[in-house]
């Protein structure tokens, strides 16, 4: 089986990228670079960059993991029309269910254990319930509901709304019966995106976190699979372009958050979606091509590409140990930037130990159990 999609550098790098500003976000929340040595130093737009980014990062997943999914369908079975609904649930059952049933029984431990960072105290919330909206799939309604949980807890939100789509995908795939009938509706469910985001401005958490917009950038991503699998290659002045408009989109975005905002209020997330799916139409028509997508210095940001799922569901983990420490050691925020690598590595090693122990002997035990499917390496896809 070919696998364009999944063994991209490029693509590979602008996960990394995204698992990278998630780690960032969170350290920064607790460790902000701008009240560090760095603040005076840099500007503070560049540290509020690397600091808060970290929900337009999960966008940008979602786009991702759109394109390599819909586009691994479309290359395992010829069309999303012939898709094998009980081969590709197997797929991501075995993909997701064994590192979230392993996250979800740590945190019931560590809750019940009583440690600071881990226990669920807000009225209206419990760990029964907890278990039932992380496993469920709704984390993201209960919070909305009931407020945050603690940061382990939290991250779960992103997969309530990835998994909800692919419970669908492969459905609505059958249903539509025609291609281009799909195309409408992915069109539609993309262009909803500003409009959705809007409408619950009232309550922030469900703003940040409801279902539509989450999907919003999956269908774009799935959009952008489609538009790869029609148009097998694209000329160069085309990938050029796109990725100028891709890295100027984003960059944009995430460098200048509120100006972008002021002009464009909640559409700002569709152009960055949009921008994410340039950057992946032109990389992956760049391996077609069998043009070279690696850029110098970048082999360890593909590296946390290729374990973003296991890093952003333990890197929590991680950023409350150090963090603790970092106030342990006297708190000393001037010298703060300083714990951000030490938190980095860590993330990335227990993201591979977590991969190379669980992820991948459970996904392949799984494969083979329900239905003799082979494990590719390189089909292990971004899932937030």
């Amino acid at each position: 089986m070919s696998t364009h999609a999944t063994r991209n550098h490029g693509i590979d790098v602008l996960r990394g990228l995204s698992i990278l500003l998630v780690i960032l976000h969170h350290t920064g929340l607790r460790i902000p670079l701008e009240h560090t040595w760095l603040g005076t130093w840099l500007p503070h737009r560049v540290l509020d960059a690397l600091n808060y980014n970290g929900y337009e990062a999960v966008f940008v997943f979602f786009v991702i993991s759109g394109f390599l999914i819909a586009y691994n369908a479309l290359e395992r079975w010829g069309s999303l029309q012939k898709i094998d609904v009980r081969a590709f649930y197997v797929r991501r059952l075995a993909r997701i269910a064994p590192c979230l049933l392993l996250l979800v029984a740590v945190l019931s431990a560590l809750h019940l254990g009583g440690f600071d960072d881990y226990v669920i105290h807000r009225e209206g919330q419990s760990l029964p319930r907890a278990i039932v909206a992380a496993l469920g799939l709704h984390l993201n309604w209960y919070e909305g509901h009931t407020g945050y949980l603690p940061g382990s807890w939290d991250v779960l939100w992103s997969l309530s709304i990835e998994e909800v789509f692919y419970l669908a995908f492969p459905i609505v795939c059958l249903l539509t019966r025609r291609a281009w009938v799909f195309a409408i509706v992915l069109v539609l469910l993309a262009l909803s995106l500003p409009f959705t985001h809007a409408a619950l401005v009232d309550n922030e958490i469900w703003q940040e976190k409801a279902y539509l917009p989450g999907m919003s950038a999956i269908a774009v991503g799935v959009l952008g699979a489609l538009i790869a699998w029609h148009v097998r290659q694209s000329r160069q002045w085309m990938n050029i372009a796109l990725c100028i408009a891709g890295a100027v989109g984003i960059a944009s975005v995430m460098l200048m958050g509120r100006e972008v905002w002021t002009l464009v209020h909640d559409a700002y997330l569709l152009i960055l979606v949009i921008s994410a799916a340039c950057l992946i139409l032109a990389m992956h028509w760049r391996k077609a091509a069998h043009a070279s997508s690696r850029l110098p210095g970048t082999n360890w940001l593909q590296s946390f590409g290729r374990l973003s799922y296991e890093i952003y569901l333990t890197h929590m983990f991680v950023v409350f140990a150090l963090v603790r420490l970092f106030k342990a050691a006297g708190g000393n925020i001037g010298l703060g930037y300083a714990w951000y690598a030490p938190i980095v590595l860590l993330c990335w090693l227990l993201g591979w130990l977590v991969a190379r122990f669980i992820s991948i002997p459970a996904d392949r035990a799984l494969r083979a159990r329900l239905m003799k499917l082979p494990l590719n390496h390189g089909e292990l896809v971004s899932t937030n």
